[in-house]
């Protein structure tokens, strides 16, 4: 982005935009040390790169994904009626963190929300995140192309099982390179990936999604083991929205049986 450029144009025109104000300086001290207790924590077994939608088991965690400036910037994207889709704690450990396939996040929401690519991500760092940790990487404007083909990735290195059809080019990637409490706002229908971590330094974001009211989400589908939260302002598709005062282990006791199954 040139420094003249209003980041919401650079957003519109190319699907992402790196911003240098994250969370207040406090207030980010407080999630790292939060987020430390929760990376020491993990179970034998339990990957870093799975520690999915920490607000289901602590609602904590709604103090950053709710914090008045935070939402103030996103708003400044989605309008003033905001809610909250999900968070991930996305963790790549030294020498072992996985990679992520190509693939756009719109994908896969579309079996929770519609339309899926009026959503988007603050990436939050809470480690550097750079080329040799494995930093995000983008294919820019590729989030005006609507939902790409996807197919089966039978590979347990990766983070997920499906990925962009091989057939697109990923060619001229932009690295998306970001220091502590740095973020980077990207859009759901953005073609992104990030390379494994093999370096000698941990590499960590919190991401935070978030669409606007306008969007449906698919409780009659998803709501067995997925919420949204009214963040914002006021619903406008009809949507029911969870306590963000309050644990949902139903939710994640439903997510693990999919996740088995």
């Amino acid at each position: 982005m040139r420094p003249s450029e209003d980041p919401v144009d650079h957003y519109r025109q190319q699907g992402y935009v790196t911003m240098s104000n994250g969370l207040p300086s406090d207030e980010f001290e407080d999630l790292q040390a939060y987020f430390e207790q929760r990376f020491a924590s993990l179970g034998e077994g339990e990957r870093p790169e799975d520690m999915d939608v920490p607000h289901f088991d602590d609602p904590t965690v709604f103090r950053w994904i709710l914090n008045d400036e935070l939402l103030d910037t996103v708003e400044r994207f989605i309008g003033p009626d905001i809610a909250v889709f999900s968070s991930h704690f996305f963790c790549k450990p030294a020498h072992d963190g996985k990679p992520v396939p190509w693939h756009q996040d719109a994908y896969f929401w579309q079996r929770q929300i519609s339309p899926a690519t009026k959503a988007l991500t603050v990436w939050l760092a809470i480690d550097p995140s750079d080329r040799a940790n494995g930093c995000m990487k983008v294919i820019p404007a590729t989030h005006r192309q609507g939902i790409l083909g996807h197919g089966a990735l039978d590979d347990e290195r990766f983070v997920f099982d499906e990925r962009l059809d091989t057939t697109y080019s990923t060619s001229s990637p932009t690295l998306v390179e970001l220091s502590p409490n740095e973020m980077s706002v990207h859009s759901a229908a953005l073609v992104h990936s990030s390379e494994p971590n093999t370096s000698d330094r941990r590499r960590c974001g919190f991401t935070m999604r978030y669409m606007s009211t306008s969007v449906r989400f698919k409780h009659e589908e998803a709501g067995s083991y997925h919420q949204v939260y009214l963040a914002r302002g006021r619903d406008r598709a009809g949507n029911r929205y969870g306590d963000p005062t309050r644990r949902y282990p139903e939710l994640l006791a439903a997510r693990s049986t999919l996740t088995k199954g």
